[in-house]
């Protein structure tokens, strides 16, 4: 029969497992939350260099700066 130390260890160790894994999943959270973030930005700067070329193209259009 275990003793209540032997006991009280297993326990210990039991909850230190299960803080682990959650940990873990925790930082797979975090993560993908971060990857996502960083992929939207990244959209979203590639949309605003879209739109500030089309605004330089329109300018010398309107200029007549795109004429060859």
């Amino acid at each position: 029969m275990a003793s209540n130390s032997e006991k009280v260890s297993y326990h210990a160790g039991e909850a230190k497992g299960q803080a682990e894994e959650k940990a873990s999943g925790l930082m797979g959270m975090a993560n993908n939350a971060a990857q996502s973030t960083k992929e939207t930005v990244q959209a979203a700067g590639q949309n605003v260099q879209a739109a500030a070329v089309g605004a330089v193209d329109a300018v010398k259009n309107a200029t007549g700066m795109n004429k060859k």
